[in-house]
């Protein structure tokens, strides 16, 4: 019975029982007393009866104070649990994020190292290669003194030891080059490891932010553009380096050439003859070269791009004279590893170029390298005759990855000229190539 209840009972109770009792009780007679006492007795009974419910009214709300009180020490202790919880979870988030921001400083400072030291290599490369170049061209003049001269066999002796100082300039190349592919796969697994922890990082932090009931939408992509046309979509206009991360694939960097109508993806470009295209399967696999100079992008990033739809594939080329500009265009698509990174090319109808750099009959063939013959050739091997990794259907029709000549005048020379960069024309004439320049953009890019 609740409180006010009771108050209501009581104070009834004693209002009958005070018009019970007679103004003089001395001159009643003895029924009325008699009565009297009963109505004592009633009030007497309806108090007790009152203190009882009071009594149990009281025990029942101490039992719940209790209760509620023991409630309230439980949820002061979850609360206290969690902002233990909580502190340590922002101390642990800070000492990731430190050790995240020293692997990137550690990062950044093996960049810089690796940077100079491909710099120096560049620069003995370039002084090697000139070196060779010399010793060839006095090679070939030996080898044109008539035979009937009497130091014919001292001649013999020095061909023969400039042969053994090409022999050893070539080796010393290839142990730079090993060096620097080594250090390169060791930059990249540290990139690798710092973009893990920060992937870890924020998936934490999201973790937190829910634990907080101060969760947000999140988008779960990296940022970075698929290719170089959706940057220009973007509002990207000026050309260089940037990175992209194509579908299903991991980040890495690449030259864009942004025009008017969109942006291109460079995918070899070649202007100075300053890095070695005579690189084996892994090396056109991996990619090669600086992004800065000459380089090819590799098959695996190209696949990786081609895969994510229809792509047009732009080849334009010049001569040493630098007066023919040839320029074609074809729609494009590369097969993956498995099908040895098979090109597949369909000749733009609306591109009206003239020439055909690239005989789209060709089409489906795969790619080739000295280690990994795949030419239509029965024969004879043509990346190895030619120099160079390409799509070779026959050995005499195009290589755009051979040898590039150091001077004008070693054209002349058979032999360079059979491994160096040609294309030939429709009409049959082989033309020798100075600079090179291809890039895709998807197929709905403006022409």
């Amino acid at each position: 019975m609740k409180m006010p209840q009771l108050l209501i009972i009581l104070v009834t109770i004693l209002v009958h029982a005070a018009g019970a009792f007679p103004a003089d009780r001395r001159g009643l007679p003895g029924r009325d007393k008699h009565a009297t006492w009963d109505d004592v007795n009633v009030v007497a009974h309806g108090l007790l009866q009152l203190g009882q419910g009071l009594k149990e009214h009281v025990d029942k709300t101490k039992a719940h104070m209790r209760d509620v009180n023991a409630k309230l020490k439980a949820f002061n202790g979850t609360m206290a649990d969690l902002e233990r919880k909580q502190q340590e979870q922002d101390e642990a988030l800070k000492a990731r994020s430190r050790e995240v921001e020293e692997r990137e400083r550690l990062a950044t400072e093996l960049a810089e190292e690796v940077r100079g030291q491909v710099e120096e290599a560049k620069k003995q490369s370039e002084d090697i290669r000139s070196r060779m170049d010399r010793l060839e061209e006095k090679v070939d003049e030996v080898q044109g003194v008539d035979s009937n001269n009497s130091d014919h066999t001292f001649i013999q002796r020095l061909v023969v030891a400039q042969n053994r100082r090409i022999d050893q300039l070539v080796e010393k190349i290839k142990h730079q080059q090993d060096k620097l592919e080594k250090q390169s796969l060791h930059l990249q697994a540290l990139q690798s490891k710092v973009a893990h922890k920060r992937v870890k990082s924020h998936r934490r932090r999201d973790e937190e932010t829910a634990l907080r009931g101060e969760a947000e939408h999140s988008n779960n992509t990296t940022g970075f553009a698929k290719d170089c046309h959706e940057l220009f979509v973007q509002g990207q206009r000026a050309s260089g380096v940037y990175t992209i991360q194509p579908e299903s694939s991991r980040p890495f960097n690449v030259l864009c050439d942004m025009t008017s109508e969109g942006g291109w993806t460079v995918i070899q470009k070649r202007q100075d003859g300053s890095q070695n295209f005579n690189q084996l399967w892994e090396s056109y696999k991996r990619g090669f070269g600086s992004l800065n100079g000459d380089f090819w992008l590799g098959l695996e990033s190209i696949h990786s791009l081609s895969k994510q739809g229809q792509y047009v594939l732009q080849m334009e080329l010049s001569d040493w004279a630098g007066q023919q500009q040839v320029a074609a265009r074809y729609r494009f698509q590369l097969d993956g590893e498995e099908k040895l990174f098979a090109l597949h090319l369909e000749e733009e109808s609306s591109s009206g170029v003239q020439e055909d750099i690239m005989t789209t009959g060709a089409s489906g063939l795969p790619f080739s390298t000295a280690d990994r013959d795949n030419d239509l050739a029965a024969d004879v091997s043509c990346a190895e005759l030619l120099s160079g990794g390409w799509w070779f259907s026959s050995c005499g029709d195009l290589n755009l990855n051979g040898r590039y000549p150091r001077r004008p005048s070693v054209l002349r020379r058979h032999h360079f000229r059979r491994q160096g960069m040609f294309w030939t024309s429709t009409k049959g004439q082989k033309n020798s190539v100075r600079t090179t320049l291809l890039k895709i953009a998807p197929a709905t890019t403006k022409q």
